[in-house]
């Protein structure tokens, strides 16, 4: 199954890191025992791969698109490879418009792309994927959907993706992830348990553990 031979993958390289005892600062202030960074996926060829067919196999279950669009910075990457291997054109989204020359927020030549697929490489509360989905329809773009290597499963994420009418997909996720580290002892079964208490409270897990 892609879903967790991909958590398996990502915790191997290392792209993703569990640390319950000694939590990360997230750029949002948020403590976690979890960090993500699937760019590191690109630094090994058949992890790479694998994600690209997975990516494209997941974008299957989506209408037919004309064109892939990766989010900026971290879905360019993985957008490039899938249009690569459909050889569909590619196109990606800034996160803001530029400051000078043409002041693009969208990249590429997009004139006769209709339906498109957007890429992103982590779907946590799912904003910087609707924002550039709202950029492409803006500018008279239809969106299938959004597709992404790895979620972290909060319901923010499937409340904001609802209410932007915008199906999303995932490769793998938290909980099979979760599963995959246990059966492999990667961690122990306190460790376990204390990770599955930041799935259900990301927001009061600090404090409840650590205060």
């Amino acid at each position: 199954m892609a879903s967790a031979e991909l958590a398996q993958k990502l915790l191997q390289i290392k792209a993703i890191k569990l640390s319950p005892l000694e939590p990360f600062t997230w750029a949002s202030g948020i403590k976690s025992p979890i960090y993500c960074d699937n760019r590191v996926t690109l630094s090994y060829p058949e992890v790479r791969s694998f994600v690209k067919t997975s990516l494209a196999t997941l974008s299957e279950q989506l209408d037919d698109y004309d064109t892939v669009a990766g989010v900026a910075t971290a879905g360019i990457a993985h957008g490039a490879l899938i249009a690569d291997h459909i050889e569909k054109p590619f196109i990606y989204v800034r996160s803001k418009a530029k400051g000078h020359g043409r002041e693009n927020l969208i990249e590429g030549d997009f004139s006769r792309a209709k339906k498109v697929l957007v890429v992103e490489d982590l779907i946590s509360t799912g904003g910087s994927s609707i924002q550039a989905v709202e950029a492409l329809r803006a500018e008279g773009m239809e969106v299938v959907g959004v597709i992404a290597l790895f979620s972290y499963e909060f319901e923010k994420a499937k409340k904001n993706f609802e209410a932007a009418n915008c199906p999303y997909l995932t490769v793998s996720g938290y909980s099979t992830m979760l599963t995959q580290a246990k059966e492999t002892n990667y961690i122990s079964d306190e460790e376990y348990a204390t990770l599955q208490d930041w799935s259900k409270d990301p927001a009061g897990w600090y404090d409840k553990h650590f205060t």
